[in-house]
């Protein structure tokens, strides 16, 4: 007779067991969706990044050769990217100048809510206007 009761056991999983197992599942699949929208994110970021980065290198080829007297010109471009090219002569002792070199400056902002910024300094040919 005792045998029978101890055969009678209910087998399978309690109600219990499964909320806890749903709630592991959840915060499990929660987890990695957040992870999977931080990766995205990364990926935009750096994207952008890229872009601005190009930008900034072809606005530098574009003005490899700057007049003497300095330059100022901005503009923007098109997904909210805008940009700066600032030019000025580098101090020279000489008089004349042995070399009219010209520190110059790219510069490129984007974003709306959280703005970023790339720089680019180089140094480029100075010409006196003619």
């Amino acid at each position: 007779m005792m045998k029978h009761i101890i055969a009678g056991r209910q087998k399978g999983l309690s109600l219990l067991e499964m909320i806890v197992a749903l709630a592991i599942l959840g915060v499990s699949l929660g987890a990695l969706y957040q992870a999977a929208g931080g990766a995205s994110r990364i990926v935009q970021t750096s994207e952008r990044y890229a872009y601005a980065v190009s930008i900034a290198e072809s606005l530098l080829a574009e003005y490899s050769v700057v007049p003497y007297s300095g330059l100022d010109v901005s503009g923007e471009t098109g997904g909210d990217y805008t940009w700066q090219v600032t030019a000025v002569p580098l101090p020279d002792d000489n008089d004349p100048p042995l070399a009219l070199l010209m520190d110059i400056r790219v510069q490129v902002s984007w974003g709306e809510t959280r703005s970023r910024t790339f720089e680019l300094r180089s140094v480029v040919a100075g010409v006196v206007p003619q």
